[in-house]
């Protein structure tokens, strides 16, 4: 059992222009790709999927931006929370919009969302995490990872957001990670 406890509720909840504002990230590391003996061997980018409890497909995790945080801190508590990780969190990717199905509010009648993504570099997998009970986790390749996300908008962080971000931040780092 995991001794940190998820948040809930929406009494914290940030909104703007109608919409409830969202943190999350896109988990990754590198592995090793299989041509052994090759000491110039490629490292494969992996990232970090989980599965929603209320339906198929894959999701990256986040959640609500709340009052008494920064971004970043509630981008990295939705990672520990919902997929058990920790890292170092580096770049916004972007900001996307979407519309929630199931999560309308007095605030967000329509269920306008703004969720702003970022990339985290993951040095830690833990045993347990809040959330472990209802999700979990899922390594996979940036093209499984596209074909497995549940969401349009998810598959546009990953793609037009994460794959730039990582192409032009970390390949002029060559062979060096975070």
């Amino acid at each position: 059992m995991s001794d940190l406890v998820a948040r809930t509720g929406r009494h914290q909840q940030r909104y703007d222009a109608g919409r409830r504002l969202i943190a999350g990230c896109i988990p990754f590391r590198y592995r090793n790709s299989d041509e052994i003996g090759d000491a110039d061997s490629k490292k494969i980018v992996e990232v970090l999927m989980i599965n929603s409890p209320s339906g198929p497909g894959l999701l990256f995790p986040k959640g609500g931006w709340e009052n008494d945080e920064t971004v970043e801190e509630a981008a990295v508590r939705e990672a520990i929370e919902e997929a058990g990780v920790r890292g170092e969190l580096m770049d916004c990717l972007g900001c996307y919009h979407f519309k929630s199905k199931t999560h309308q509010d007095e605030f967000s009648p329509e269920g306008f969302c703004k969720a702003a993504m970022f990339a985290l570099f993951v040095t830690e997998e833990l045993e347990s995490w809040p959330e472990q009970n209802t999700r979990n986790r899922s390594w996979l390749t940036v093209e499984e990872a596209a074909d497995s996300c549940r969401h349009a908008w998810m598959r546009d962080a990953l793609v037009d957001g994460f794959s730039k971000w990582h192409a032009e931040k970390m390949n002029g780092c060559r062979g060096a990670h975070p």
